[in-house]
């Protein structure tokens, strides 16, 4: 529960909540310019947000939302490892999903504690995807991997700066970790940057209006959080729901959804046990989806922050994939944890079918083509997510060429940047020619890119949806799915899930996400 404590007037504790807002938001803006590689500075693969003392969310910030619920869980994770020892000056790095990183060991999240009249007033933190963090193949994300050791360098939530002063030994193992040492230690000045920008401006927020005010308006904001979150709640239908549905792999995945009044809770300890493949997430990662998911449906306009979650109860066993522990490989978590979040989107659709879309394109993707600039000699690493199509609503059809439902605002890189930064040429991208599922309303598009490598390089990607198709609702039909070709001398090869694969100059790259669900019977129409 949270503590009530004295309020000074409501002006001063909009004032500092929205100040508390305004420094997520130029945290994100400080990274996003300062950062080197594309996948943070054009695709936005990155969040920022501001905890309390204790870990607990005050502000979504700006980026990714399912990034942004990293942070929280991260801090939580530094606060329990080293509360005791914390000083100012003090900031922390961690990428290990065993040590607060959540994801995989690409997304890095820097954490500064800060401090103000000798005490520790709240946290400001980000997550960005770096393109190279080693491990067995260039980009870091191998479809091999069998254990998270080949997934690169682990990162378990160490200091990255004491009383201040740089910790030289870790920034020297993470530029020799690295097949792109310059843009890594780049990319990780650029969120030193953003998280000292945002804890400047809280430290002024709490000398300006005191102590007590801070502390008040932190709780006021919880509060207000969790209320909203509430009056959601009570809008929705109670009662029971539960759903199986078949994956790509043959695996069968069940979950099981309760709303009561005052609680919903997400059961997920039907599933699979873990894989020795990169396809797990960690526990935190599959409550980030449940998060989501409550968000989108009991308050789907306002700002998150730890309030708006406290009615959500998310139930997983140990060991499974959506409770990942020891040595499990997590490098394309993202697809696991974009299929959980899409199962349990259909599982309450059968609840609320006036209300919820049908089924998305649903994949990230994750496509990375590295290899030497044929131009410069310089290596170079593209790390881009995919687009696709949204599914038809009760009222309207489907967007096209959307990106992921669940994953947030990631784009793609604009084709000019990457065709200078990568050495490839990029020769279209236009909306799939096969339609969405049909139905009295119809799907969106997908979206057909192509590119053509100039050089050697070598590829990994990871698309689910590649064999079951989208799902419609309402009686709609299924949209497409999901695949990429490589045409070499005239011969196309399909591929799904692929990593290490050695690429040509002249060989095309063809990748086409799936059009979204129809919703209700074509019927209707006539």
């Amino acid at each position: 529960m949270i503590t009530p404590v004295t309020r000074p007037d409501p002006v001063t504790l909009a004032v500092i909540e929205a100040g508390v807002t305004a420094a997520a938001d130029e945290m994100f803006a400080v990274l996003k310019k300062t950062a080197m590689s594309p996948i943070i500075s054009e695709v936005l693969d990155a969040g920022t947000g501001i905890t309390d003392a204790t870990g607990r969310l005050l502000s979504s910030g700006a980026g990714i939302p399912s990034f942004v619920g990293v942070l929280d869980k991260a801090v939580t994770a530094l606060v329990a490892r080293h509360g005791d020892t914390l000083a100012d000056g003090d900031m922390f790095i961690t990428n290990d999903p065993s040590y607060g990183g959540v994801t995989h060991l690409n997304d890095v999240v820097i954490a500064l504690p800060v401090f103000a009249l000798g005490r520790c007033i709240a946290w400001t933190a980000s997550i960005a995807h770096w393109t190279d963090i080693g491990g067995m193949t260039p980009g870091s994300m191998s479809v091999h991997a069998t254990e998270i050791w080949a997934e690169g360098l682990r990162l378990p939530a160490v200091r990255l700066f004491a009383a201040g002063q740089p910790v030289q030994p870790v920034f020297q193992i993470i530029a020799a970790n690295s097949r792109q040492p310059d843009f890594a230690i780049g990319d990780l000045w650029a969120q030193i940057a953003a998280a000292r920008r945002a804890g400047q401006r809280l430290t002024a927020l709490h000398d300006r209006y005191g102590a007590q005010a801070w502390d008040a308006a932190l709780a006021t904001a919880l509060e207000r959080g969790q209320a909203r979150a509430l009056k959601g709640l009570a809008g929705l239908p109670p009662g029971h729901w539960q759903i199986s549905e078949e994956q790509d792999d043959g695996a069968l995945w069940s979950v099981a959804i309760t709303i009561a009044p005052d609680a919903m809770t997400i059961d997920l300890r039907a599933a699979p046990p873990q894989r020795t493949a990169p396809m797990n997430t960690s526990r935190d990662g599959a409550v980030i989806a449940a998060q989501m998911l409550f968000k989108a449906l009991t308050d789907p306009g306002g700002s998150a922050n730890a309030g708006s979650f406290a009615p959500l109860c998310v139930l997983t066993t140990p060991g499974t994939i959506f409770h990942a522990t020891g040595a499990a490989p997590h490098g394309y978590y993202f697809e696991t944890r974009i299929r959980l979040f899409d199962l349990l989107w259909r599982c309450l659709s059968q609840a609320m079918p006036d209300r919820l879309p049908a089924g998305s394109f649903a994949t990230i993707g994750g496509l990375v083509i590295a290899g030497l600039h044929p131009d410069t000699g310089r290596r170079t690493t593209l790390v881009e997510p995919q687009m696709g199509g949204w599914g038809a609503t009760a009222t309207r059809d489907g967007q096209s060429a959307m990106y992921s439902t669940s994953h947030g605002e990631t784009f793609t890189c604009p084709a000019e940047i990457a065709e200078a930064r990568y050495g490839l040429t990029v020769l279209s991208r236009a909306l799939a020619d096969a339609p969405g599922g049909s139905g009295l309303h119809q799907g969106g598009r997908g979206l057909t890119t192509r590119y053509a490598l100039r050089a050697p390089a070598t590829l990994s990607i990871g698309l689910t949806r590649a064999r079951q198709p989208v799902w419609g609702a309402a009686g709609g039909d299924p949209g497409g799915t999901n695949g990429m070709t490589v045409a070499r001398a005239g011969v196309s090869a399909a591929y799904a899930m692929v990593s290490g694969l050695a690429l040509a100059a002249g060989d095309v790259v063809t990748i086409t996400t799936a059009g979204g669900g129809g919703w209700g019977d074509a019927l209707q129409l006539e």
